[in-house]
């Protein structure tokens, strides 16, 4: 045995849009990075940097906002984000992890993004602005839409981002799924990760396997080499994705699927997302 390591409220649909826009439609990166995610006891502490980013892991673009970003125990109980701090690329806070067993930290984020004409004008219903600068209005939302407006389009965005950290032998509490959107239900235990052998996790959307999902997964370090590293691969009919890990380091894994199952009224798609850290040991 090797040695051991949300839904937004609607006031922070700026720093949501913010982290979910980029993931979903540029280049920009969705992260966070701890300082690792296995220690031997209970008298450890991890450190996480978060941000959002053009090359992993590094702060070139903005930081992940704190106050979206929850701690469970591994009774699956609500814990505490310590020491916490922002700057002007990335924010840093700490994990004191004081029981054995395996901790989650997350984000999660679920909007509705799109445009409308009202009297022939296009006004954006969400988006980057959720809340204004001083002088400036809030962004329109879905209960603003007139009943005759037209050309609606929208967009129902979902977006989890999650890293598992395990103090002593790992645990699975807070691996439960809600049986809602995309999620994350890992067959081989995200913090038993050995270079070289191959790990299974299973992906679900809305509880149900989610097969022929397309996953990248890419080391960290990009900064300091000419090719990416991306592995394009994709789940099988049981929703599992198979990866064989070719070296220990930091992996930055996301998911992405689109339909039209909406539960937002008038919303045509659904966008949902799914990002992790994962650490990856020498043998």
């Amino acid at each position: 045995m090797k040695p051991y390591a949300i839904r937004l409220p609607i006031r922070l649909l700026a720093a949501a849009a913010l982290v979910a826009a980029p993931t979903m439609l540029s280049a920009h990166r969705m992260w966070m990075l701890p300082s690792g995610t296995v220690f031997s006891g209970t008298d450890s502490w991890a450190t996480i940097d978060a941000a959002v980013s053009n090359d992993l892991f590094f702060f070139d673009h903005q930081p992940l906002r704190l106050d979206g970003i929850k701690v469970w125990q591994p009774d699956g109980s609500e814990g505490k984000l310590q020491n916490g701090a922002t700057g002007r690329y990335r924010s840093v806070f700490d994990v004191e992890l004081d029981k054995p067993g395996t901790w989650k930290v997350a984000t999660q984020m679920s909007a509705v993004m799109g445009s409308f004409k009202a009297d022939g004008v296009e006004k954006r219903v969400g988006g980057r602005g959720g809340q204004p600068r001083p002088g400036q209005p809030a962004p329109l939302t879905v209960a603003d839409i007139p009943a005759n407006a037209t050309d609606v389009k929208l967009t129902e965005v979902s977006s989890r981002n999650e890293v598992f950290l395990t103090a002593g032998a790992p645990t699975t509490t807070v691996l439960k799924t809600s049986g809602k959107g995309l999620e994350f239900a890992p067959v081989t235990h995200p913090d038993e990760l050995v270079a070289g052998e191959a790990a299974k996790f299973r992906f679900l959307i809305d509880g149900k396997p989610a097969p022929g999902l397309k996953v990248t997964v890419i080391p960290g370090g990009k900064r300091y080499r000419n090719d990416e590293g991306a592995m394009n691969l994709t789940t099988g009919a049981d929703g599992v994705l198979t990866v064989t890990w070719p070296a220990a380091g930091m992996y930055w894994l996301n998911a992405t699927a689109t339909d039209a199952k909406t539960t937002v009224p008038r919303a045509t798609e659904r966008r949902m997302t799914y990002v992790t850290t994962l650490e990856v040991l020498t043998p």
